[in-house]
């Protein structure tokens, strides 16, 4: 039986590849999609990917509420989700899954990162799906949990679609250009985010860069004990081996090569005595946003968790 899906916020970015990956997906449909902007019109003349019948309707929550769907994707601002949360509820109401930061935090949903919480995800109805940042965090962080001297410092750096499709300096191509940009220096919500589903405190400090898409983080972990090479990378391997999103590998992953591939690669993994250097890559918008995403929808509805999510060819490493 194929579920169907509605989806809130169809023309952001995020929203636009959930579309491209669900018209590649033989057991969830896309069915109904809303949006500030467009209303009235075929959605496939904002998103090519999209179906041919479906039109764009008002997004207020009133009409998403009267969605005869399997599930509900809100593709949204931070700040916005409660208005949904509310009306979508009850035995009879859909699999949600917020892509904002609302939930992220509250023990009553779910929190959508397969790799940690894959059995608490299967048949769950709310579902917080996690930051992009975040995500590459606690993957880089988590298999050394168990040895950590202090707080793994990350240095991040995103393409611009991370920042959104409303005009700022961090999405302005000219304002990028030639430039890195830091923000957030202390306090960015997704190193609240990873200390806290980590159980354990990182420092992040975020920074933008001109290309369009795709993270890179550099985790440095300060190590209770001397650790050599070839511990770290199995200790990796071990932990990820039957991980169908992530890819162990032993040179370090680029970010151009992060562009459009659904796994987190992970690489680089040095030590120098008693510190571990460990190199994060993945696309903000696939397994940071709509391919993680389509895990979680997967796993909620009973599908096989990689259905949809296409396989990615072995990624280029220094």
């Amino acid at each position: 039986m194929t579920r169907t899906l509605g989806l809130v916020g169809a023309r952001g970015h995020v929203g636009g590849e959930l579309a491209r990956l669900l018209a590649g997906h033989d057991g969830l449909r896309l069915t109904r999609a809303a949006s500030r902007q467009g209303v009235g019109e075929p959605l496939r003349a904002h998103l090519a990917h999209a179906p041919a019948d479906i039109v764009l309707e008002d997004m207020s929550p009133e009409t998403v509420a009267t969605w005869p769907v399997d599930a509900v994707v809100l593709a949204l601002p931070n700040g916005l989700a409660a208005a949904y949360a509310d009306v979508l509820t009850g035995p009879r109401a859909p699999v949600l899954v917020d892509l904002s930061a609302d939930y992220r935090f509250d023990p009553e949903w779910t929190y959508g990162l397969p790799e940690r919480h894959r059995a608490q995800i299967r048949g769950a109805r709310k579902i917080a799906n996690p930051g992009c940042y975040a995500t590459g965090i606690q993957l880089g962080v988590a298999p050394l949990l168990g040895l950590l001297a202090g707080p793994p410092q990350a240095f991040g750096v995103s393409g611009y679609s991370g920042a959104g499709t409303t005009p700022s300096p961090r999405n302005d191509p000219e304002r990028l250009r030639d430039n890195l940009m830091p923000y957030a220096l202390t306090g960015h919500l997704h190193e609240r985010e990873a200390s806290h589903h980590l159980d354990h405190a990182v420092r992040f400090v975020p920074h933008v860069a001109p290309f369009f898409r795709g993270i890179s983080l550099t985790i440095t972990l300060p190590l209770a004990r001397p650790l050599e090479r070839p511990e770290l990378l199995a200790r990796y391997r071990d932990v990820y081996a039957d991980e169908p999103l992530v890819r162990v590998v032993d040179g370090v992953p680029e970010v151009r090569a992060a562009a459009g591939r659904h796994d987190v690669v992970i690489g680089g993994l040095q030590v120098d005595d008693c510190h571990a250097v460990v190199v994060v890559t993945l696309d903000n918008l696939l397994k940071g946003a709509a391919s993680q995403a389509l895990q979680n929808l997967n796993l909620a509805l009973g599908l096989p968790e990689r259905q949809g999510v296409p396989h990615d060819d072995p990624p280029a490493v220094g």
